[in-house]
């Protein structure tokens, strides 16, 4: 099992940036993916963006496609979502998740965190 702390979240004007960190624990596979979602108020999980452990595959949500940029240091074991040209609908918490292979279902999960995008 992977465990998984993120951080980085917090308040933050119409059009600015933030970078989210997701810092692993256990034993990453290389057939490992990493991911982000996130949840708003009142709404499902959405997906975000995601990106293997070996960095060969990334993959966007449309809404956030062009904006967002998923990565990865496998020294470091952290996973980063740089976002730029924040909106007020990127408001939500965000979670970082992990799973042991792009068939398998996100067994890990971390708990979370705010992001606030004010207009």
């Amino acid at each position: 099992q992977v465990q998984l702390v993120e951080s980085g979240g917090g308040l933050v004007q119409a059009g600015g940036s933030l970078r989210l960190s997701c810092a692993a624990s256990g034993r990453i596979l290389s057939g490992y993916f990493m991911a982000w979602f996130r949840q708003a108020p009142g709404k499902e999980r959405e997906f975000v963006a995601a990106i293997s452990w070996s960095g060969g595959s990334i993959s966007y949500s449309d809404s956030v496609k062009g904006r967002f940029t998923i990565s990865r240091s496998t020294f470091k074991r952290t996973v980063y979502l740089q976002m730029n040209s924040l909106q007020p609908e990127d408001t939500a918490v965000y979670y970082c998740a992990a799973k042991v292979s792009s068939e398998a279902p996100f067994g890990s999960w971390g708990q979370g965190t705010q992001v606030t995008v004010s207009s």
